[in-house]
């Protein structure tokens, strides 16, 4: 018979509580009763405490005076700033790292996006997710230390918004669309378009995940962290933005790019429509 290690059921018991969090069976504000979740769960309350407190460093569940944990609530302020610093740090890391990458990682990437495809239907989004999140994790392992683990904390904190936006049945597909450029630009060593369409990708991102919850949100760290790229965004008088929304690059160093669009973003190239 096999016997259970103490941080097993740790690992196990946070996974759980992850889950329960994240696909919405525990709502924000759930309070998370130490007991109940024993009894709940068939675990004492040691293991359980030790999860629970992993959480708390994820920002999943948080402390209340004289009411314990529950879980943390979800604000689109925070999923715009967690955007926001992807935006600052993601792309240009990806410009400096293409040249770095291994053929294996670019095929396991691509062999994700397979998985993505096959799954990018209502009744396997937790499936897709993962598969999306382990395309993205291929590029991490390149990152330097701090910055992969600044990145992965800000993948905790926009997880729950990602699961919701997930489940609207035309994002997946949009999602392996713009990955498979962004992969054929890594095969093809191609940094600026790499960086560009990783920008696209987040902006168009933050845009759904944010708008879906709020139409009319004013943004305010995404507008910045673009202006800090270079780009710049398409919006009315009063600073709202209309999807589908043009994003233009306004760098110096910018390199045109086959079109793309989305729900919320497209790009075309100045000389297809006129622009000077």
């Amino acid at each position: 018979m096999r016997v259970r290690r103490p941080g097993t059921i740790v690992d196990d018991l946070y996974q759980t509580l992850r889950e329960h969090i994240i696909n919405g069976q525990y709502h924000p504000g759930f309070r998370l009763s130490q007991q109940a979740l024993a009894t709940e769960l068939k675990v004492s309350r040691t293991p359980l405490r030790e999860a629970l407190s992993r959480l708390s460093a994820e920002g999943l569940v948080v402390g209340e005076a004289n009411r314990g944990m529950e879980v943390a609530p979800v604000y689109n302020d925070h999923a715009e700033q967690s955007y926001g610093l992807r935006l600052l740090i993601e792309p240009p890391t990806i410009g400096a790292i293409v040249e770095y990458m291994s053929e294996e990682d670019i095929d396991r990437m691509q062999v994700l996006l397979e998985q993505m495809d096959q799954t990018a239907d209502s009744h396997r989004i937790q499936d897709f997710q993962q598969a999306h999140l382990r395309f993205h994790e291929a590029t991490l392992r390149y990152y330097p230390d701090t910055f992969r683990e600044l990145i992965q904390s800000l993948h905790t904190k926009i997880y729950r918004h990602q699961r919701l936006y997930f489940s609207r049945p035309d994002v997946p597909k949009t999602f392996i669309q713009v990955d498979r450029v962004f992969c054929d630009a890594l095969r093809a060593r191609d940094a600026a378009t790499a960086r560009q369409n990783m920008e696209f990708h987040l902006t168009d991102a933050a845009l759904g995940l944010v708008l879906d919850i709020d139409p009319d949100h004013k943004f305010d760290s995404l507008f910045i962290a673009l202006r800090a790229l270079g780009i710049e965004l398409e919006a009315d008088a009063t600073g709202r933005i209309l999807r589908p929304t043009r994003i233009r690059w306004v760098r110096s160093d910018f390199h045109e790019m086959t079109p793309l669009s989305t729900n919320n973003l497209y790009y075309s190239p100045a000389n297809s429509d006129g622009d000077a």
